[in-house]
């Protein structure tokens, strides 16, 4: 395996990884009740910065809790 094979192989598995977090952010983001402005500006952000933006987009929970989301205590017995 030369050099350059190593190197291509490490930037394709960085783009995968880049591209697997978006992907996760935009999912995350479509289970919060968010506007569609704030939708579109939360995607773009976890865009424009690649690395840490889909990291920052999840940790920042933006909106309300989503759909499906159950507070602890909220459900009947």
């Amino acid at each position: 395996m030369t050099a350059t094979m190593a190197a291509d192989t490490v930037r394709f598995l960085l783009f995968v990884f880049l591209l697997a977090m978006y992907v996760l952010a935009i999912l995350y983001l479509r289970r919060r009740p968010l506007p569609l402005l704030h939708f579109l500006a939360w995607g773009l952000f976890a865009l424009l910065i690649p690395l840490l933006g889909p990291f920052v987009v999840i940790l920042c929970r933006p909106g309300g809790p989503g759909r499906g989301h159950r507070v602890h205590g909220s459900f009947r017995r």
